[in-house]
């Protein structure tokens, strides 16, 4: 991050400032699924927003799913979901991040939300609603092709508090994001130091505490692309939910695998991998 500023705006919403680059290399490395590759911002002002690439080939398979699962979120009524591989759960790093996927016969994006044991690396494990979109569910597993995109949500973040919580043992996730999430900090009232929370494989971040937590608290929330949201929970609430007050900003910009300003998708899902 040599060479650039940043500064958390009025909103809550983390943003970097860097000069315009002239171009950026093309070499890829089709091996970085779980890890950032690593491309600098291409538009002054715009949040950093590298691109995440992901293996383009992999094979999928469907299971019963209902939204549930190792990410522990609630079941929901959108089905277009997906398990990852064991390999690539990543302690749940996955949680909630949302990959386009191509299939034979066409294209779907579906959520991450749970893990696929038994799966070898570059497998995922479809909704039957989401591989009935791709295939036809008699083949039960085909090669597919897939990329990280930005959720279509609407609306802000949430914090979820889990069941059981209190002072001494606080544990949150954070749900309707745009991207993945790679980091959740503490502050205390009246306190400067950040605390960072530690994430579980079950996809919550925890905090523990032997004198106790002091409310309110703020949460500085880092997602892939290192921009950061600051949200306020006022006090501990078991198995609750809280509006938040911040999104973080869609990538901007032009960059060098296709994303584009205003772009929901990169540009080789519009063409048959």
């Amino acid at each position: 991050m040599d060479g650039r500023s940043d500064s958390i705006d009025a909103q809550g919403v983390r943003f970097y400032s860097d000069r315009v680059l002239p171009s950026v290399s093309r070499a890829v490395s089709a091996g970085c699924w779980v890890l950032l590759c690593a491309f600098p911002a291409l538009a002054d002002g715009f949040p950093d927003c590298p691109a995440v690439f992901e293996a383009l080939d992999g094979i999928a398979t469907y299971y019963s799913a209902d939204g549930s699962g190792n990410c522990s979120f609630a079941p929901t009524g959108d089905l277009m979901v997906t398990a990852v591989a064991a390999p690539d759960w990543s302690n749940s790093a996955q949680c909630g991040r949302c990959l386009e996927v191509w299939g034979p016969l066409g294209e779907i994006v579906v959520r991450v939300v749970d893990q696929c044991p038994e799966c070898a690396a570059g497998h995922i494990d479809l909704s039957a609603e989401a591989f009935a979109q791709i295939a036809e569910p008699e083949q039960g597993i085909v090669p597919v092709s897939f990329r990280s995109i930005p959720c279509p949500v609407t609306g802000n973040v949430r914090i979820h508090q889990k069941d059981g919580v209190n002072i001494w043992w606080f544990a949150i996730q954070v749900r309707n994001h745009r991207y993945g999430i790679a980091e959740v900090e503490l502050k205390e009232n009246n306190s400067s130091l950040w605390q960072p929370m530690a994430r579980q494989s079950y996809n919550y971040f925890l905090l523990t505490s032997g004198p106790g937590l002091q409310f309110p608290v703020t949460l500085r929330i880092t997602d892939v692309h290192q921009q950061r949201i600051l949200e306020t929970l006022g006090s501990v609430v078991e198995d609750s939910d809280t509006a938040g007050a911040h999104q973080f900003a869609p990538c901007a910009g032009l960059f060098d695998d296709g994303f584009e300003a205003g772009s929901a998708s990169p540009w080789w899902s519009h063409l048959e991998p």
